[in-house]
């Protein structure tokens, strides 16, 4: 394609100065049709070029995404505890989008305007050497104003993109709390919010679109100036009878091919200069590893002892300047106990639990299950062995039968249907008209928040765990709800060594043991009858509670 193009003033050149000496309109006529053929032919090798490059850009770029998603994933809480869904889902969005436009057609683009530049200075410059010196003079110019208004467009492109960043954040954040917006009668103030966003993202986009004016209008007042001079030159050259008019023609037709390539090509580096912010942020979360990784000699769960949970002088807290969350904690969990935390809010029982699933690393002292390090584990061999029954029971947007299967996604429906039983969840299900097959919609808003908990406790039941943490699994729930959830536990940690998470003292009297945490201490552990006459601070939270 890129050659049809090149050699297509020379041939007007030959042809016109053929046609013109001989004048002959028969000529000129079939000039023309052979012009149209070869134009033709043109269009087919663009269409396979433009083709084959744009789908090979799809299929990085799709690649590009597979990969950031799956690194994004697999980072621990802690790298997601410093950003927003909204933040990342616009990293997998917007910027992957920003890099698809070049990995496409920009690129395609580009590899055609270099070799029709290259080709068409050669080609000048065999053509009459002093006009392609004329024509060089503005080469300076166009490289000068090319980069330091390209530095200047990828600094303005990087302030939209992270301004995008802020506001999609924003709207992921409403529409996550929909209900507490409306609630609480704060649509238009959410509104107002992103609006702020998206006209602060509109001021650095407006800014951009300035300097890309400019260095568009810089580069064609020079480059057409530059034809302008040819024209002045070459026109005196054709008076003087030293090149023909064909030559001329010719000339320009590469002087302008010469000035629309520079033309392309600057829209290309304002495009490149674009697309860099955005590879930077992507290929800075690629590059990012994970806090929680295997060793390099893992060692195996199955074969080690049972079920028991060690904690050896463990002290934890989440940044280098912040305050100890845990502190000192000494603590053993036996084979198939239930533990209770309690403790006022703030003094560490969620970070304890965390810790058993190594969300997190303990700052100092180990963490042992089965009698090995944590540490010293495969990660997913250690979870594997763990479920979990989070507060807010949170539930994905598929089917009913495919979140009870989420952690055992080979499971049948018999066993499906036997864990939904154990939950007490197959009756309300199966009332349902598309049973298992009924979509929850996002986050299980389609369900109560009691069916929603059942199904989250199917599911750990189905993954038969080891060991069981229980984050105030009944918390939010009516009276009924409430009974039906409490025994579903009570036969999910039957056996099973069991953590739980306890805000209200009333659900954890089942426990054989409370562990009583305060400001990240362990000051006390025994039954609820022998915490109450000697622990001070437990009896103060439980007659506390009482009252309320």
């Amino acid at each position: 394609s890129t050659a049809i193009g090149l050699a297509f003033p020379l041939i007007v050149r030959y042809l016109m100065d053929a046609a013109f000496g001989e004048g002959d309109p028969a000529l000129l006529g079939s000039i023309a049709l052979g012009l149209l053929g070869l134009f033709a032919l043109q269009g087919v090798f663009n269409f396979g070029e433009t083709y084959w490059l744009g789908a090979t850009g799809e299929r990085v770029v799709t690649q590009l995404r597979d990969e950031l998603f799956s690194r994004l994933v697999g980072l621990s809480p802690g790298f997601h505890a410093g950003r927003t869904s909204g933040e990342l889902t616009s990293r997998l969005a917007s910027d992957c989008s920003t890099l698809q436009q070049i990995m496409g057609h920009q690129i395609a683009e580009l590899v055609r305007q270099v070799l029709f530049l290259v080709g068409a200075v050669i080609l000048l410059t065999l053509l009459h050497w002093q006009l392609m010196l004329t024509t060089l003079t503005v080469a300076p110019v166009v490289v000068l104003a090319g980069f330091a208004l390209g530095r200047l467009l990828r600094r303005r492109s990087t302030e939209v993109q992270d301004r995008l960043a802020a506001a999609h954040a924003v709207a992921d954040e409403a529409f996550g709390q929909i209900e507490v917006v409306q609630g609480f009668v704060r649509e238009e103030w959410e509104a107002a919010r992103y609006r702020t966003g998206i006209a602060a993202a509109l001021e650095a986009a407006l800014s951009r679109a300035v300097v890309r004016a400019v260095l568009f209008g810089v580069l064609t007042v020079v480059a057409f100036g530059g034809i302008v001079a040819v024209l002045w030159q070459g026109g005196r050259l054709v008076l003087a009878a030293q090149i023909t008019a064909g030559q001329l023609v010719s000339f320009l037709l590469y002087a302008f091919s010469v000035a629309a390539a520079i033309m392309a090509l600057a829209s290309l580096w304002g495009s490149y200069q674009e697309a860099q912010g955005a590879a930077r942020r992507v290929f800075d979360l690629l590059d990012r590893d994970s806090e929680i990784t295997d060793p390099e000699a893992a060692e195996s769960l199955a074969g080690a002892g049972p079920p028991e949970i060690a904690f050896e002088g463990v002290s934890f807290r989440y940044g280098e300047d912040e305050p100890w969350a845990l502190k000192g904690i000494e603590a053993t969990i036996a084979p198939g106990e239930v533990v209770a935390l309690v403790g006022p809010s703030g003094a560490g029982k969620t970070t304890f639990a965390s810790l058993i699933s190594r969300f997190w690393d303990a700052t100092e002292g180990n963490v042992r299950v089965r009698g090995i390090d944590v540490r010293g584990c495969g990660v997913a061999d250690l979870r594997s062995r763990i479920g979990i029954v989070p507060q807010d029971h949170p539930l994905f947007a598929g089917t009913i039968g495919e979140n009870i299967a989420y952690g055992r996604p080979d499971a049948d429906l018999p066993a499906i249907e036997v864990a939904a039983e154990a939950a007490h969840a197959r009756e309300f299900i199966e009332r349902l008209p598309d049973g298992y097959d009924t979509r929850v919609g996002e986050r299980g808003v389609r369900l109560s928040g009691g069916q929603r908990q059942r199904i989250a406790i199917a599911r750990v039941l189905l993954k038969e765990p080891e060991i069981l943490i229980l984050d105030e699994a009944t918390s939010g729930l009516d009276a009924e709800s409430e009974a039906l959830v409490e025994e579903a536990l009570q036969l999910a940690s039957a056996g099973r060594t069991t953590v739980i998470i306890a805000h209200r003292l009333r659900t954890v009297r089942r426990a054989h043991r409370l562990f009583v945490l305060d400001r990240g201490r362990l000051v006390d552990s025994g039954p609820h009858d022998a915490l109450l006459d000697r622990c001070e601070l437990y009896a103060r939270l439980y007659e506390g509670q009482q009252l309320t």
